[in-house]
């Protein structure tokens, strides 16, 4: 019987993703761990939340080599809820490790992130996660960085198991990690907060259908292949593209500018986002006051 902890590993970027790919290796060649895999079996980058509920999801088995590995045709919700129950596995993981994404997810962006939802919605059912980012930039960072973050989230993995085995781990949070571009000179891990930064997006017209990745700096790394439809569009069709128009940080949003210090960002995150104090202030003073307002006065 094998008493090693089982991890999970799901994420957003695809089964066949480079930084899936290489945490799996990392943690199968450690021989700790049980790794089990439910994965998209394709790219769902920035899908949020989302989840599979009016039709049947299809999982195919995939060969991982030290794993047992399923693709999934949904979300990374879907797929985190299919692997942490028992549908699928032949036992439920301790711990759900959702990544590694390709680029950063802090700020705003952890609302958009497909690889955070993967990790709570492993979180929603009573599971710890971690979700996991690598603050990729194209140019610059190459495959193999993939790997040395997984490394440099071993000693995070362990403790907590460790903490999950002492039954000592907090209930109440997940966490969220991500990793600095230099990768190689990380600066050790900081506790941050989510902050509220994000990249400004715009719209803009184009004439072919290109898709690609965004990445942390969102830049996308483009396919240029022309879309199929684009060519039989009529004339009162109109096709568009989101275009990056600035980066929004605050001084306060510690999450990235860690990051971008060099140290790998460690966010505990929950499932409710409540209202900062002054809203709270401001609706319980106005609420009352709803019922005794004239619709004339709009």
């Amino acid at each position: 019987m094998d008493h090693r902890p089982t991890i999970m590993v799901t994420n957003d970027d695809g089964i066949d993703a480079p930084g899936l790919r290489a945490l799996v290796r990392v943690l199968v060649s450690t021989n700790l761990y049980n790794v089990t895999v439910c994965a998209p079996d394709s790219e769902k980058s920035a899908v949020s939340h989302g989840i599979t509920w009016r039709h049947p999801i299809l999982a195919k088995k995939v060969e991982i080599e030290g794993t047992t590995a399923f693709s999934v045709s949904g979300t990374p919700a879907d797929c985190s809820s299919l692997g942490v129950s028992d549908a699928l596995f032949t036992s439920i993981p301790n711990l759900v490790l959702s990544g590694i994404n390709m680029g950063s997810n802090c700020g705003y962006h952890i609302v958009y992130s497909g690889t955070v939802a993967g990790a709570r919605e492993a979180f929603f059912n009573n599971i710890p996660a971690i979700s996991i980012s690598y603050d990729w930039v194209g140019g610059v960072s190459n495959i193999d960085d993939y790997t040395l973050a997984a490394q440099a989230c071993l000693p995070i993995i362990n403790a907590v198991l460790a903490e999950i085995k002492s039954k000592t781990y907090p209930q109440r949070c997940f966490l969220n990690i991500d990793l600095p571009t230099n990768i190689r000179c990380h600066k050790g891990y900081r506790l941050t907060s989510q902050g509220k930064s994000i990249y400004r997006m715009g719209w803009k017209q184009v004439t072919s259908g290109e898709r690609g990745k965004m990445t942390s700096a969102m830049e996308m790394d483009m396919d240029s292949t022309q879309d199929d439809n684009s060519s039989a569009m009529s004339q009162d069709q109109l096709l568009f593209r989101r275009v990056a128009l600035e980066h929004s940080i605050d001084e306060s949003d510690k999450d990235i500018r860690s990051l971008q210090e060099g140290y790998i960002s460690v966010t505990p995150l929950g499932a409710i986002s409540p209202a900062e104090a002054d809203c709270q202030a401001y609706f319980k003073n106005w609420l009352p006051s709803v019922s005794e307002r004239s619709f004339s006065a709009l």
